[in-house]
């Protein structure tokens, strides 16, 4: 696949097939960890480097290992095990070296482990049948799609907290209602990057 077709996977995974605001996967930090902006973009950088670690483990695991051994009844299973073990190795390294990060996170970095963006991207690029370089580059840009998903949605809930909500919404209500409209602006996009590049 050329430049271009990469460069339609990155952007459609950001913008168009966003697995917070289009595929609804991985609402649980969505919702927990946008209140304040540095908690977004910390749990989105670590959800970032899951996922690209993920899809580079899980790949070949599921290419060269349960395909061929007809074991694709196991890919649940072992993706997850996975998934655990690289939301292990990131939580050690941010205890070490980034400890305000780690403890800001708190509850919420485990969580990554159950965050079903995570495995969803995983299995996506199976299911889609990309190469290993066109799974990379989906994982890169459904990280960067959740990244920018949480830090909008942290702008949105900061304005939220200022603002004069009728008491019938306020608290939980008022942050649905915020994530189903920040969701609709991404419809907007749906045929806009394939336009683009036709």
């Amino acid at each position: 696949m050329d430049f271009k077709g990469l460069l339609i996977i990155l952007l459609s995974a950001v913008f168009i097939n966003n697995y917070v605001l289009s595929k609804f996967l991985g609402i649980c930090p969505f919702l927990g960890v946008s209140k304040k902006l540095n908690q977004a973009a910390g749990m989105s950088i670590a959800v970032i480097f899951v996922m690209l670690m993920a899809t580079a483990v899980t790949y070949p695991i599921q290419k060269y290992l349960l395909d061929p051994n007809n074991l694709g009844f196991l890919q649940t299973i072992v993706f997850i095990l996975v998934i655990a073990s690289l939301v292990q190795l990131v939580e050690i390294i941010l205890k070490r070296y980034i400890p305000s990060l780690h403890k800001s996170l708190g509850v919420y970095l485990p969580l990554i482990t159950t965050n079903c963006a995570v495995l969803g991207v995983t299995i996506l690029n199976i299911t889609e049948n990309y190469t290993f370089v066109q799974s990379m580059v989906n994982s890169l840009g459904s990280g960067l799609g959740f990244f920018l998903a949480m830090v909008m949605f942290s702008g949105v809930r900061s304005k939220i907290e200022g603002a004069d909500v009728p008491k019938a919404f306020q608290g939980l209500p008022i942050t649905l209602v915020a994530a189903s409209i920040t969701s609709l602006s991404f419809l907007g996009l749906t045929g806009v990057i394939e336009n683009l590049f036709a």
